[in-house]
């Protein structure tokens, strides 16, 4: 008995020896890469409880409740905007078949590469007082100023507008990836109930479609709570607003830190709530598979109310802001183009070719860890490690500067008591703080598109290399890397662009001195020089459509049916 036991004990000895030696090499780095990325939302939370300079009960007693109320306000207002235009426009490019149907099917992802504050900047030089709208609008009314109400831009539904006009995306293509995974089946025996287009509709694929839409809508809720660009020149005052006053007006770090903790709390509970209307319902459907691409044949009034509806968010989200942007860049533009707009664009490429790089190798360790090992650590220790992108830029900016700046104090007084030698603030305010900042908001969006395509890859071809002699590295270079280059660039570009529209993290942390085209439009809006912010905010405008043009491919080619 006790020769067995002992026996068991030395089969599980070595078993968990093996499991450790699997996961000391790659996953040992997964956990530290992890560790670190995580460590500045960890900082936040424990800043919450540090006693500050009196700053929070000053803020709870002046501003906290226009914070709370703008930030319910605007969250409110976006998840209406995009859920109505999300699901509208899927819900016809899916099911219904009208004149440029297969046109709006792709096209209306092109408001994701505007950015939120460009699209501000746009529309408040077209629709201000003295803009081309309203000049044209008293001339062709003979109105005079005082005599007509027009709708302030620079408001709260302003920043509704714009956001929603952006960010309708998510819903969109969730949505209509809903719509097109149902069975026709289900619609046809709705019409046998005599159910039309619209009754079908709200009975029968809505409810179905329910997890993507709520999905979408929380990505695109995120996306507002992190917004700052739009909001701080709106004049909104917002958690992200405040946030930076506290931190570089009134110099608390703490309140700063608080005022981001509450700020995590709108963004749980986006989260909390997505999983809360799932639930435990169950939304997939076990009937037959048959197309259900151009079921609803539209034709006269009803083919162009569709064509309007798909066509009027490309209209206001894409091709009037570009429009706007390209009309002031090239009959005013950037008293400053040529030198001054050369370094901006290379700090800026600088910056997002370095996160990229940098952003793209971690995410191949990470998916490559947890494929190798298999084990439960790694995996926890991807998902922790993709927790930025849940984050405003903002907070993220105060969970990275407060640990920097500890580091260079500590370092500082050990260089003095070692050598004499003081270092000054080495990390703060410098290129590779900002790049960490960086990498801990869009590590995720590398990491899910790496972990994608690294997927496609069969466990056959590791174990055939394995039997060759190749080691865990030669796989993963030898192998892997060249069967999955698209999914490798296709990360780097995604980050690339992302980093390059970056404003909140860019303004707080960038180096004195060092600007990007993000923060060269928001300072020429921001001094209401909106016709030389035009050239900055074009090339930001241009960069973004990249990407959408490789996802706007593979949307066509993904078709049912092709």
């Amino acid at each position: 008995m006790i020769a067995r036991t002992a026996k068991l004990a030395h089969t599980a000895g070595r078993a968990f020896a093996g499991r450790f030696r699997r996961v000391s090499g790659v996953g040992l780095a997964t956990f530290a890469f992890a560790a670190l990325l995580a460590l500045p939302v960890v900082t936040v939370l424990l800043n919450v409880f540090e006693l500050g300079q009196g700053t929070w009960q000053h803020l709870a007693d002046t501003v906290l409740a226009s914070y709370i109320h703008n930030t319910l306000g605007l969250t409110l207002g976006v998840a209406a905007g995009v859920i109505v235009i999300g699901v509208a426009t899927a819900w016809l490019t899916a099911v219904c078949d009208f004149p440029g149907r297969r046109f709006f099917e792709w096209a209306l992802i092109l408001p994701m590469a505007v950015p939120a504050y460009i699209m501000a900047y746009a529309y408040t030089d077209f629709f201000q007082f003295s803009g081309p709208f309203q000049t044209w609008l008293r001339e062709a009314m003979g109105w005079g100023p005082r005599e007509y109400w027009f709708p302030d831009v620079r408001s709260l539904g302003g920043a509704i507008a714009m956001l929603a006009l952006v960010l309708y995306p998510y819903v969109y293509l969730l949505s209509r990836a809903a719509f097109l995974d149902q069975s026709a089946a289900m619609l046809e025996v709705g019409r046998s109930f005599g159910y039309g287009a619209w009754g079908s509709f709200f009975r029968i694929a809505l409810p179905l479609a329910r997890p993507g839409i709520v999905a979408g809508t929380a990505l695109a809720l995120m996306e507002t709570l992190a917004d700052f660009g739009t909001v701080a020149y709106f004049g909104i005052p917002t958690f992200t607003t405040g946030i930076y006053r506290t931190w570089f007006s009134l110099g608390d770090r703490v309140a700063a830190a608080q005022l981001s903790a509450m700020l995590l709390g709108f963004v749980a509970a986006v989260l909390l709530l997505e999983r809360w209307t799932r639930g435990r319902a169950g939304y997939h459907s076990q009937a037959p598979r048959k197309r259900i691409d151009q079921y609803y044949r539209l034709r006269g009034m009803r083919a162009a109310a569709a064509v309007l509806t798909c066509a009027a968010p490309i209209v206001l989200g894409f091709a009037l802001p570009g429009a706007i942007l390209l009309n002031l860049a090239l009959t005013s533009g950037d008293a400053q183009f040529g030198a001054r707009y050369v370094q901006l664009t290379l700090n800026t490429t600088m910056l997002a070719g370095v996160t990229a790089l940098l952003g793209v190798s971690i995410a191949l360790i990470h998916a490559y860890g947890a494929r190798v090992t298999g084990s439960a650590w790694v995996i926890n220790a991807n998902r922790v490690a993709g927790l930025g992108y849940a984050l405003p830029g903002i907070v993220i900016a105060v969970g990275v500067l407060i640990p920097v700046t500890q580091l260079d104090l500590a370092l500082d007084m050990w260089m003095r008591n070692a050598f004499g030698i003081g270092t000054g603030l080495l990390f703060t305010g410098s290129i590779v703080a900002l790049v960490y900042a960086y990498l801990v908001r869009f590590f995720s969006v590398a990491l899910q598109t790496v972990d994608a395509g690294l997927t496609k890859v069969t466990r056959s071809m590791d174990e055939a290399a394995r039997s060759l002699g190749l080691g865990t590295a030669p796989v993963l270079t030898r192998v892997h890397a060249p069967l999955m280059w698209r999914s490798v660039f296709t990360a780097a570009l995604l980050v690339f662009v992302e980093v390059a529209k970056e404003l909140p993290a860019t303004f707080v942390m960038r180096p004195f001195n060092f600007d990007t085209l993000a923060v060269q439009a928001f300072n020429l809006a921001s001094d209401e020089r909106l016709a030389e912010a035009s050239t900055a905010a074009l090339t930001i405008l241009a960069v973004g459509v990249l990407p959408l043009i490789i996802l706007s491919r593979t949307i066509i080619r993904s078709r049912r049916g092709s």
